[in-house]
């Protein structure tokens, strides 16, 4: 859990949010330091006002994205797509500029996979619909019952929501909305999203050419690597999956862990062998993704520059009125979280579970006037200070953005739908 990487709350300055070398080593350094590098006594929590929040989750519990070539199928039941009435919610989709919501290709594709029992890959169940609401109703707690922060009631100068234009996000999303805002206001509430073209909510392999070349042939080749190879020669034996059938480690966590969250474990290897499943499968998307600083630019970079540029909006008195929300809620996937505890500094080796966030609350202090950042992982932190000079935000985007706008420069100009090969699609969560 993350309680063995943070121990309380982690306090940062706006300006390290995207340092990455500096975010790695005040991990370390929060763990032997309770005071700050100059000897400051910690910050009086009383003096801080909190001025924005940005909340990144992963969807709710949904059905396994491609079966495994078992004879004995675990059968998902339509009964599983029942809305639960505390969930309802009014919506409506959007593109980032308000105009017609985009095509979705990733759900057509979904639809092809027609799982036992009459269930779709990937679809949210009741299962994730609950606990999205749940998390929702914890977000309603922080921000609107113990600390006045948001109106108890939607208001769109205060909140901005945005998805992945994946249907099981957009409805994970309304269920979060439903546990936050209870109290629905008139009309349908607005989630924006993007085209697949040029979205940055998850590693965008088809449209980033730079790192689709990257990462081309990585996921066959993880499952060759000594150790991860015996093991998954181990656990296929054991399930009765024939060596040349298309498995891996990432491919059998997911349907582990979409099985788990509804209590329909089919076989017992499974069970046997769920946390070397797990590791082996974290281990798979380290090799894909090289596991050095670069690809991680390719692979998160994008969205990060999103959450620095939030908070260098909020901290700028010369920004407009109405520009800065109170609010962002961001609606992505397990490949989107993972790379961003990477780059904070805080991935803990465990897959990121169903419903998990990452928030990042900024406050400022009221009479210093320094901002700093509080970070949370599945509601969990620690608590560390560094008072900075606003001066140091940017400085990763200032030395990284160049490396990036470089290696990625032909973003955004592939054509056709997103791949559907085994290297990006079924069970890494788009």
């Amino acid at each position: 859990m993350i309680t063995s990487v943070l121990r309380g709350r982690l306090w940062v300055p706006v300006g390290v949010l995207t340092s990455l070398a500096y975010l790695v080593h005040q991990r370390r350094v929060a763990l032997a330091e309770q005071r700050g590098p100059h000897g400051q006594h910690p910050v009086d929590r009383s003096l801080l006002e909190l001025k924005m929040v940005q909340v990144v989750f992963r969807h709710g519990a949904r059905s396994p994205l491609k079966p495994l070539p078992q004879e004995e199928q675990v059968e998902w039941n339509p009964r599983l797509l029942e809305v639960p009435p505390q969930t309802r919610l009014e919506y409506t989709v959007t593109d980032l500029t308000g105009g017609p919501k985009p095509h979705s290709p990733f759900d057509s594709q979904y639809r092809k996979t027609v799982l036992k029992g009459g269930m779709f890959a990937g679809q949210l169940t009741n299962v994730g619909m609950w606990q999205m609401f749940a998390l929702g109703e914890r977000l309603r707690k922080s921000y609107v019952e113990d600390v006045p922060f948001l109106s108890p009631t939607f208001n769109p100068q205060e909140v901005f929501v945005r998805s992945t234009n994946i249907y099981r996000n957009l409805e994970s999303t309304r269920c979060l909305l439903a546990g936050l805002f209870p109290h629905p206001k008139e009309g349908p509430i607005t989630i924006h999203t993007d085209d697949a073209s040029s979205e940055v909510l998850y590693p965008n392999f088809q449209n980033c050419c730079s790192l689709r070349e990257r990462t081309r042939g990585r996921r066959q080749a993880a499952s060759l690597q000594p150790g991860i190879s015996e093991d998954l020669k181990k656990v296929k034996e054991g399930m009765g999956i024939a060596s040349s059938d298309e498995v891996d480690f990432v491919l059998l966590f997911d349907n582990m862990a979409a099985e788990q969250a509804h209590g329909l474990l089919s076989c017992p290897t499974l069970k046997r062998f769920t946390q070397m499943i797990e590791q082996r499968a974290v281990d798979t998307v380290l090799y894909m993704q090289s596991e050095d600083r670069e690809c991680l630019q390719m692979v998160v970079g994008p969205f990060l520059h999103i959450l620095e540029s939030n908070l260098l909006r909020a901290v700028d008195p010369a920004s407009p009125t109405g520009k800065t929300r109170k609010l962002y809620l961001y609606s992505a996937h397990d490949v989107t979280v993972m790379p961003l505890l990477m780059a904070l500094g805080i991935f803990d080796h465990k897959w990121p579970p169903f419903a998990v966030d990452v928030t990042l609350e900024l406050y400022q202090h009221q009479q210093s006037k320094e901002w700093f950042v509080q970070l949370y992982y599945h509601g969990k932190g620690d608590s560390q200070l560094w008072p900075r000079d606003k001066a140091a935000l940017g400085i990763w985007w200032q030395a990284g953005t160049r490396t990036l706008s470089q290696a990625c420069s032909r973003l955004l100009v592939g054509t056709g739908p997103p791949s559907s090969s085994p290297e990006h699609l079924p069970g890494c969560d788009i």
